[in-house]
């Protein structure tokens, strides 16, 4: 990896709030790696013994901007996008901080309700800002999810577990509900409303799971993805990183660029 100080031609400049977390530290890791990418900030509350010193770090042979506050880190300019891992408690007002500064968003932080993506899809579009909510950025899972919907043609009966490290804040997952609106939605066009219940487990030693179980007489269909550590999830992002600019306005899901 080589990191750099100021960003050529073509190079897209990324702030990662959330950079001390686990995700938010891998796709740091995975940004430096990428030629096409700069880490212009890393953003993040742990960060404030930091800021008091100094603004930049040397990253990699290079610098990067550390903030402890989003705000902060925008005002000075510079950044083409945000990667937001933070936290559910704060997702949205990082998401609608990056909206008003006219910068594109690709959201990874699960805790955005249904009615704040009305809330924010309405701002992104006045705005004219693209912001890219992504459940899972495993390409896995988003098969998964895609052939969750082709199954929901021909069963009518489906639960859904999904199981997680110890520390994830949010119970279901956004994966979950995200395969159980799309199931909802191939059910719904028949005239069907059923409940799918979703399981959720928390446990050390786990990364990112999910079960997607039908049943039909006499048989059921089983989908299953395992993420067996983070890097599995980086394709993913640094594809939303270098598209999320061609889209508009708020728009849901990995499968939207793929």
């Amino acid at each position: 990896m080589s990191g750099r100080s100021a960003a050529s031609f073509g190079e897209i400049r990324v702030a990662v709030s959330g950079a001390a977390g686990r995700m938010g530290s891998t796709t740091c890791t995975a940004v430096m790696a990428d030629e096409e990418l700069v880490l212009a900030a890393m953003v993040d509350p742990g960060f404030a013994d930091k800021v008091g010193s100094s603004q930049r770090e040397r990253v990699d042979g290079g610098q990067a901007g550390v903030f402890s506050g989003l705000v902060e880190a925008l005002a000075g300019g510079g950044i083409d996008v945000v990667v937001d891992f933070s936290t559910p408690t704060v997702v949205k007002e990082n998401v609608l901080t990056c909206v008003s500064h006219g910068i594109a968003t690709v959201v990874g932080t699960t805790g955005l309700d249904a009615e704040a993506l009305a809330e924010t899809g309405q701002q992104a579009a006045e705005k004219g800002v693209a912001v890219l909510v992504v459940p899972n950025f495993a390409m896995g899972a988003v098969m998964m999810m895609q052939f969750a919907r082709q199954a929901a043609q021909h069963f009518r009966a489906c639960e859904i577990v999904e199981l997680h490290h110890e520390k994830k804040l949010d119970a279901p997952s956004g994966t979950a509900s995200l395969t159980r609106q799309k199931i909802a939605e191939v059910w719904g066009s028949r005239g069907e409303q059923k409940e799918i219940p979703v399981h959720s487990v928390r446990l050390p030693g786990l990364v990112a799971h999910q079960e997607v179980i039908f049943g039909g007489l006499g048989e059921t269909l089983t989908l299953r993805h395992d993420s067996l550590s983070r890097d599995s999830f980086m394709p993913g992002v640094m594809l939303a990183v270098k598209r999320v600019q061609t889209l508009q306005g708020l728009v849901v899901g990995l499968e939207n660029i793929i």
